[in-house]
């Protein structure tokens, strides 16, 4: 898997970031990534300019059903937004300075704010298929990290501090917008692993014992990225399947599309309130 030197990352990032502006004057603020659960998100979305990731270079190209692979700019809910449609996998075969890359990108077009969903299996025995959960903490057990290499300061510091990787205020919006849409929004832990298989019944007690809600193939990376270069973060998981080691049934991604999409609206509603409330 490739990975760049840190001059080369920043001239990659700019190259990027140029050819967007080629296409367009806009501004965003807020950056989605639009993952399993959220494609109707994108049509609420005023768009300004859309582009086909193969049109932005460097840029990967989604091989998952569902992912789509269109960068939106516009405006949902009066703030100005770059939505991805579309994301990438550590198990696609990329690398993971790759898998951020669109996070870095993003940045660069002067987003603050980074706003993450994702598709999870539930091991929180309370916890129902179909359930939103707000990301308070992340474990990642993927076996790498995005910022392993050359540092450069201008992209964010050496050793960035995680102790708060998903913004509290922001935190604190999501659950209010909840509350006043009656959408039920648990709290807790995601559990990143490499995939592409899903977990074994020892898997899932070990994962579960060592502290996570949840879990899933995605979404570390990119938060750790957008810390990195001082953004704040939202998360939000659809948990799609059940993973109780004692009950454990099999999971096809068929079954975990469709509880996907049965819990889109919510999550659109949960997501659009947030931005409408960003000060």
């Amino acid at each position: 898997m490739e990975r760049w030197s840190g001059e080369e990352l920043v001239q990659r990032i700019r190259s990027a970031g140029d050819a967007i502006r080629t296409r367009t004057g806009y501004q965003a603020r807020v950056g989605i990534i639009l993952g399993t659960g959220l494609g109707a998100l994108a049509e609420e979305i005023t768009p300004e300019t859309i582009i086909p990731y193969e049109e932005i270079p460097d840029f990967p190209v989604p091989t998952v059903e569902t992912h789509s692979g269109r960068m939106l700019l516009g405006d949902l809910a009066g703030q100005p937004v770059v939505a991805m449609q579309g994301r990438f996998h550590l198990y696609e075969g990329y690398s993971l300075q790759q898998v951020t890359f669109p996070v870095r990108v993003m940045r660069d077009l002067g987003a603050e704010v980074l706003i993450v969903s994702n598709a999870c299996g539930g091991m929180n025995p309370m916890w129902d298929v179909g359930d939103l959960m707000l990301i308070a903490d992340h474990i990642n057990l993927l076996g790498d990290n995005p910022l392993i290499g050359p540092n450069l300061e201008q992209l964010g510091p050496r050793f960035p501090d995680m102790s708060e990787p998903y913004d509290l205020e922001l935190q604190r919006l999501a659950l209010e917008v909840a509350r006043d849409e009656r959408i039920t929004l648990r709290r807790g832990v995601y559990l990143a692993v490499p995939g592409p298989n899903l977990e074994t019944r020892a898997e899932y007690r070990f994962l579960r014992l060592i502290g996570a809600d949840v879990v899933g193939m995605s979404t570390v990376p990119e938060v750790i990225v957008a810390v990195h270069g001082g953004m704040k973060v939202l998360g939000v998981s659809i948990i799609t399947d059940s993973c109780l080691p004692d009950a454990l049934k099999p999971a096809s991604v068929e079954e975990i599309i469709r509880v996907a999409n049965e819990a889109e609206p919510k999550l659109t509603r949960l997501i659009r309130g947030v931005v409408a409330r960003l000060s």
